[in-house]
C-alpha cells in the first residue's frame, strides 16, 4: 500500500484523511480562539490580503474549499453580492457546520457541500474563483487537489492558495522553537489536545516551499501563477490563472 506523511510520521495513505479528520473533530470548537492565540491575530490580515488579491466582482460565482470556520466565505460573499453565489465546502463536518453556522449568524445564507477537494462534485468550467486557506498542506494527493480546483475554474477564472510556507532563514530557529514548544502547549491549554497542534506544526515542515508549490500548480495546468510571501514567508498566497 502507498505511504504518505501524516506530519512527520509515515502512514497508509488510506488512512490520512481519517488521521486529519480525527484532529479537526478535536479541535473545531475551538479553532477560531486558537487562531487567533497562535498567530496573534495575523491570520486576519491574511485572508483579507487574500480577498484583495482575488479580487472578486458582484455576480461572480466562488468556491472555498476546505472552508473551515468561513473567514473567506464571507468576505467572498460581501464582494459578489445577491447576483453572485459562494459555495463553501469542507472533508470534515464538523467544521463546515461551524462555518456554515457563523455565516447564518452574519446573515449569510450559503450553498454547503461537505465533499474531498481531491474528487469535486461540481461540473467543468462552473466557477470564476477558487480559493484554499491553509487547508491544501492537508489533502493526501495534493496535485490532484490542484488539478480539480483547475478543472472546476472557468477560462479567465484564477485559483487562490494561501498556506503556511517557508519562513526567512535567520528567523526559522525562532520559528521552529515556537512551532514545536509554543504551540502545542497553547493548544493543551486551550483544547486539551496537545497533539493536534504538534500535527500542525510536523504538517507545515512538510508541506511544499513557494517555489515547489507554484510548479505544482503550473504542472496542474495553471498559467501566469505568482506567489506573496507574507509575514517573511510564514504564509504565502498562490495565484494561478485559467486562460
Amino acid at each position: 500500500m502507498s505511504k504518505t506523511h501524516f506530519g512527520f510520521t509515515e502512514v497508509d495513505e488510506a488512512d490520512k484523511a481519517h488521521k486529519v479528520a480525527e484532529v479537526f473533530d478535536s479541535v473545531a470548537s475551538r479553532y477560531d480562539l486558537m487562531n487567533d492565540l497562535m498567530s496573534a491575530g495575523m491570520h486576519r490580515l491574511w485572508k483579507h490580503f487574500t480577498l484583495s488579491v482575488a479580487q472578486v466582482r458582484p455576480g461572480e460565482r466562488v468556491l472555498d474549499l476546505a472552508s473551515g470556520s468561513g473567514d473567506l466565505a464571507r468576505g467572498f460573499a460581501r464582494a459578489a453580492g445577491e447576483t453572485g453565489q459562494v459555495v463553501m465546502t469542507d472533508i470534515n463536518f464538523a467544521m463546515l457546520s461551524r462555518g456554515r453556522d457563523r455565516l447564518l449568524d452574519a446573515g449569510h445564507a450559503l450553498p454547503t457541500t461537505q465533499c474531498d477537494a481531491e474528487r469535486l462534485p461540481f461540473p467543468d468550467n462552473t466557477f470564476d474563483c477558487v480559493s484554499v486557506a491553509f487547508g491544501l498542506r492537508n489533502m493526501t494527493h495534493k496535485e490532484r487537489a490542484l488539478s480539480e480546483m483547475q478543472r472546476v475554474l472557468k477560462s479567465g477564472g484564477r485559483a487562490l492558495v494561501l498556506e503556511f510556507s517557508k519562513i526567512w532563514a535567520p528567523l526559522r530557529p525562532l520559528y521552529d522553537a515556537y512551532s514545536f514548544k509554543v504551540i502545542p502547549k497553547i493548544g493543551q491549554w486551550v483544547t486539551k489536545d496537545e497533539a493536534s497542534y504538534q500535527y500542525l506544526a510536523e504538517s507545515i515542515r512538510m508541506h511544499p516551499d513557494q517555489e515547489t508549490l507554484k510548479a505544482m500548480m503550473e504542472t496542474a495546468g495553471f498559467e501566469s501563477v505568482d506567489w506573496f510571501n507574507l509575514s517573511a514567508g510564514v504564509v504565502a498566497l498562490h495565484r494561478g490563472h485559467k486562460w
